[in-house]
């Protein structure tokens, strides 16, 4: 049987400020014996032009999005929020366009979050990863909410050795971060991000993990600004570790 074929795309969030987080998830696609490429040409996914309402620049983002993947049998991102962007919103983008809806419907059945392409394609919950710390799981809203996606980064998280993972109270609540949302409104954002400190806190857990840069990058960074000992980590870094 032929190796499944996997693009990494990697976020704008990963690219600049979590550079790791790709590297863990090539890292666990290649133990799984998946072949991963990775196109360097690749650019945002257009989201945050879509979530303030510049819909024609989305849209010319999103064109160069369709047109690099086109070729590709699956493509994973590690984040929800960017997944989501791909998977609901980009057959609205281009509703006057048939042909480019075409292509948008297409890469919708190919393009998955990390976590649910290794549960749900590769049928994998247990990638070797030890990790003896207790945590808990923060659901970012894309992931969560347009997605669905709430067992598979749980299920991975339980199979990890020596782990210990703990629900926070609450657990479905936004952390605040929203995008642009977070830069606009952070009068709102930032103590919605207090909540889910206190939230994660209260669990006695070591560290916070999402699946969601933008998420992590919120919430340690009122982390930090508090002195608090509480660590942030991706979903994807704590399935590298060994």
């Amino acid at each position: 049987m032929a190796k499944p074929r996997v693009a990494l795309f990697i976020t704008c969030l990963a690219d600049q400020f979590f550079p790791q987080v790709g590297e863990c998830v090539v890292k666990i696609l290649r133990r799984l014996d998946v072949d991963v490429t990775f196109n360097p040409e690749q650019t945002c996914c257009g989201q945050p032009a879509f979530n303030t309402g510049f819909r024609d620049e989305a849209r010319s983002v999103a064109r160069r999005v369709l047109e690099m993947y086109d070729n590709s049998d699956y493509v994973v991102a590690p984040s929800g929020s960017c997944s989501s962007m791909v998977k609901v919103f980009y057959p609205e983008l281009f509703e006057d366009e048939p042909e480019m809806q075409r292509k948008a419907q297409d890469l919708q059945t190919r393009f998955f979050e990390f976590s649910e392409f290794l549960v749900k394609v590769l049928k994998v919950d247990d990638v070797g990863a030890r990790f003896p710390h207790r945590v808990t799981y923060h659901d970012s809203c894309h992931l969560l909410r347009e997605l669905g996606v709430s067992e598979p980064p749980r299920q991975l998280l339980r199979k990890v050795q020596g782990i210990e993972l703990v629900e926070m109270g609450d657990y479905k609540l936004c952390c605040g971060f929203g995008g642009t949302f977070s830069v606009k409104f952070p009068e709102v954002s930032v103590p919605m991000g207090q909540d889910k400190i206190r939230a994660a806190t209260e669990t006695g857990a070591e560290y916070l993990v999402a699946a969601d840069g933008g998420c992590l990058m919120h919430i340690a960074g009122l982390i930090h600004r508090q002195g608090l000992p509480l660590k942030t980590m991706h979903i994807a870094e704590i399935l590298a570790q060994s």
